[in-house]
């Protein structure tokens, strides 16, 4: 019983550890940029976009190439704030140690 019991406890530490990875990851911000930086959106870790900011320059183009900048922009924080969670949530399951013989049925 004492290795069910210790799995238990690891399991438990495991989803406080995951839980604030989630919370760091979450608070994170980050800036996406596109077009060499003409445009730059500040996302958090929710992906709520929570500022555009747009060279004026940029404002003489064409509507079609302002739309795939903000969303080239908008991609560009998407995938910083995916790496911010992945390297927070990379590591936690490293130390979880299941007992000799005990296999998942996944």
């Amino acid at each position: 019983m004492t290795e069910f019991n210790e799995l238990l406890s690891q399991a438990k530490q495991m989803q406080e550890k995951l839980q604030e990875a989630q919370n760091q990851a979450a608070a994170a911000t980050v800036e996406g940029s596109a077009g060499a930086g003409l445009v730059k959106i500040t996302m958090n870790g929710k992906h709520e976009v929570l500022g555009v900011e747009l060279d004026p320059s940029l404002l003489r183009e064409d509507k079609a190439v302002i739309e795939d900048l903000i969303a080239a922009c908008m991609n560009d924080a998407a995938r910083k704030i995916n790496k911010i969670s992945s390297e927070s949530l990379g590591g936690i399951a490293g130390g979880f140690k299941l007992p000799e013989g005990f296999k998942l049925p996944f």
